[in-house]
């Protein structure tokens, strides 16, 4: 069984409750309808519930067993209010919750603070940046992480790997040029989010031009204290480097270049690029050369799960999008 569909297994048996705040577009129904037919989430769709309906309508769409968010009522809205202002968290007045309330995406977001949806979903007609913004302002980043970063699997054919065929990869997506407390965040996010997807023990490496002081400089120097300041944080956690690339993921290469101990070299099941030009040419080279499925990328780095997908993303890469997102809700509940 490959990893999707292992995946699609497990977002069946508990399915999880998802907003979505983009339903006008007619990719995202079809999308809802689908993992709603299938059992795979619990879609709740926000917006002007007359538009969505009439909408859904003329495309010959069934929302049967979707639930439908309006933002425009005023009582649901009043109660939410009081809801979300009474949290510690919440650090605007009444009168601006209900203006942003108003907004599907802001209404989302709120729904998910308040733990009445488990994870929101979005992208295909706004930013990333918008996503991140709303989901910074209302749902908040996890402790110990002081940004919001992405990552990806791979699922390389003919690879033998720690984990076989896949090997996890951030960020590509989001930080341009984290400075070493971001790569640390990216690390430590990473690690979680691939044990709360696919079940590893996380052995995170971080990539460099140099193994184990094999090469000096600034963008060396970057990495090294990126691993410092991860393995301060989290302790717990497999987190090592500078390695390159062949160091951390091929052990008799790690012999050769590793001359201490390390739970990470030659065995890494996670990489972490030292940049985003990097990330995206390293991206494109696996995909290409090696044809590999990249799944994700998945934004990381809140208190809950929030996703962004492709502004052309179809039905299928949504409807994937949206099942490793359930996933990765369950085990933040059973953690």
């Amino acid at each position: 069984m490959g990893l999707m569909d292992s995946l699609r297994v497990k977002a069946a048996a508990s399915p999880q409750r998802v907003a979505f705040c983009e339903g006008t577009n007619e990719t995202m129904m079809r999308a809802v309808a689908e993992l709603t037919a299938a059992g795979l989430a619990k879609c709740v769709l926000v917006g002007d519930v007359a538009e969505l309906q009439q909408l859904a309508k003329e495309r010959g769409i069934s929302l049967d067993g979707v639930e439908l968010e309006d933002v425009g009522d005023e009582a649901r809205n009043d109660a939410l209010a009081d809801r979300y202002t009474a949290l510690p968290t919440c650090l605007l007045s009444r009168k601006s919750v209900l203006r942003k309330l108003r907004k599907p995406m802001d209404h989302a977001m709120i729904l998910q603070a308040l733990d009445d949806v488990d994870v929101t979903f979005s992208g295909i007609d706004c930013s990333t940046q918008d996503v991140i913004l709303a989901g910074q302002t209302f749902v908040g980043l996890k402790e110990g992480i002081d940004t919001i970063s992405s990552m990806g699997i791979f699922d390389i054919p003919g690879w033998e790997g720690s984990e076989g065929s896949l090997l996890g990869f951030g960020d590509s997506a989001v930080c341009v040029n984290p400075d070493p407390s971001q790569l640390a965040s990216i690390a430590i996010s990473a690690a979680e989010t691939v044990h709360a997807l696919a079940g590893w023990e996380p052995r995170v490496a971080l990539l460099s031009y140099s193994t184990d002081h094999s090469a000096s400089g600034e963008l060396v120097d970057k990495v090294r204290e990126a691993v410092r300041i991860a393995n301060e944080r989290r302790p717990d956690l497999k987190i090592d480097g500078e390695f390159q690339l062949d160091a951390a993921i091929r052990p008799e290469i790690a012999k050769k270049k590793v001359h201490r101990d390390s739970e990470v070299a030659g065995k890494a099941n996670v990489i972490i690029w030292p940049d985003i030009n990097v990330g995206n040419v390293g991206v494109k080279l696996v995909q290409n050369f090696a044809h590999a499925d990249a799944y994700g990328p998945m934004l990381q780095g809140f208190k809950k799960v929030v996703c962004d997908c492709s502004r052309s993303a179809p039905v299928s890469e949504i409807v994937g999008n949206v099942v490793m997102s359930c996933v990765r809700a369950q085990a933040e509940k059973e953690a």
